[in-house]
């Protein structure tokens, strides 16, 4: 029996792992598009992009591992079925609950790696993509200075340069306005310019070369002009606003803190449902894990002499349709409108007993087949096209001719 369970943990892990791959970077590579005009247009590093996609990376996880877990069984038993071997190990006794014994050792295992995802990770991951993000806009990030425009440093300085080199040692063409105190103004224009570090982290030193400076100041009859061939010109860095504490949505509280949360009557009813629906709704999402190999199974074993693939469509549509009735029952219960333990849990029950009917179908009545229906249909839609197709391809034969 050792040698099935193998055969059975290799047929399952080539799709699973595969799907678990595509379905993340397909996500990623959606959200990379935007994260990239989003960085372009606040002026950060390209740098930053893939730590935030770091950061989204366990959110992707908690949906792409039921996904990929539902697809490796069911493409496992799906192979099994039209090679026929499904039928031999059925002929010797095998019964489809000793077939799924490998299938559940999957699902336990990714079922700890999501509960530690969504528990844990997920909310500080979370957490930290926020704070890059408000980085970016606070410009705490040291943004690069757009060549060509003026930017403004904080409320005292507007900086323009014209051309930039050496990915940002050499700087040409440039225009510098400061308001050190009130009533005063410096204008520098340059030929070339360098920035410096100091002790001081606060403070950076402008080095400037070949220019002119124009410095105004209350009591001045008229601007003074200097022109010179080095100048060092200090630059205070503009304070920034420091980033909330975590834990200001359910999103970046773990389950513990939800747990805790949701039972505070210090804190207001509106926090107390929130908490509560997402904690129930991480809970959801891991309990249906345990029941995706009985889906797969029911969906993976197609009708005799049919090779259709309805069932891996319908499986993803399943899987995806109640993670999004999830998430709208979350969002009830967060509003309060019901309480969190039934808008979440209650739709869970419909999908396990629809899931164990299925299962049953299969397993347990001879010759059952949950999606039969379906595939009769399927087929007798499929016929229909083939037939209009068919119809309609003399005909456009003829016009050519």
């Amino acid at each position: 029996m050792k040698s099935l369970d193998r055969y059975m943990a290799r047929l399952i892990a080539v799709p699973l792992l595969s799907t678990l791959v595509i379905s993340a970077m397909l996500l990623i590579l959606d959200r990379m598009l935007r994260l990239f005009d989003f960085v372009a247009t606040e002026g950060g590093p390209v740098s930053v992009v893939w730590k935030m996609l770091a950061n989204l990376l366990p959110e992707y996880l908690g949906l792409g591992i039921p996904i990929g877990l539902m697809l490796g069984i069911l493409l496992a038993f799906r192979k099994l079925a039209t090679t026929s071997e499904l039928d031999v190990l059925r002929g010797v006794g095998m019964s489809y609950g000793r077939l799924l014994r490998v299938p559940y050792m999957y699902a336990i295992v990714l079922a700890a790696v999501n509960l530690a995802i969504v528990g844990y990770v997920q909310p500080k991951a979370r957490y930290a993509y926020e704070g890059l993000r408000f980085e970016l806009r606070s410009g705490a990030l040291g943004a690069s200075i757009k060549v060509g425009e003026f930017t403004k440093l904080g409320d005292k300085l507007t900086l323009r340069i014209e051309q930039s080199r050496d990915k940002g040692a050499r700087l040409t063409g440039i225009f510098v306005n400061a308001k050190p105190k009130p009533g005063q103004w410096v204008s520098v224009t340059a030929e070339r310019g360098q920035f410096l570090r100091t002790d001081d982290p606060d403070v950076i030193i402008f080095r400037l070369t070949n220019g002119t400076l124009v410095h105004y100041a209350p009591g001045y009859t008229s601007p003074r002009v200097l022109s010179f061939t080095s100048h060092d010109l200090p630059i205070d860095l503009p304070r920034f606003e420091a980033f909330r504490m975590r834990g200001n949505t359910g999103l970046e509280r773990t389950l513990p803190e939800l747990a805790i949360l949701g039972h505070d009557a210090r804190v207001s009813e509106k926090e107390r449902d929130t908490s509560r629906a997402a904690f129930h709704f991480r809970l959801v999402e891991v309990a249906t894990i345990f029941l995706l190999p009985m889906l797969a199974l029911s969906l993976g074993v197609p009708p005799k002499r049919s090779t259709s693939a309805l069932g891996v469509f319908l499986s993803i549509v399943m899987v995806v349709a109640y993670h999004k009735v999830n998430e709208y029952a979350r969002d009830l219960g967060g509003l309060g409108r019901i309480d969190p333990l039934v808008a979440l849990w209650g739709p869970f029950l419909i999908f396990a007993a629809l899931v164990i009917w299925m299962y049953w179908q299969v397993a347990h009545v001879p010759g059952g087949q949950p999606i039969g229906g379906l595939e009769r249909v399927s087929g007798k839609v499929a016929g229909w096209l083939r037939r209009r197709l068919s119809i309609a391809r003399p005909r456009n034969e003829e016009a050519v001719a």
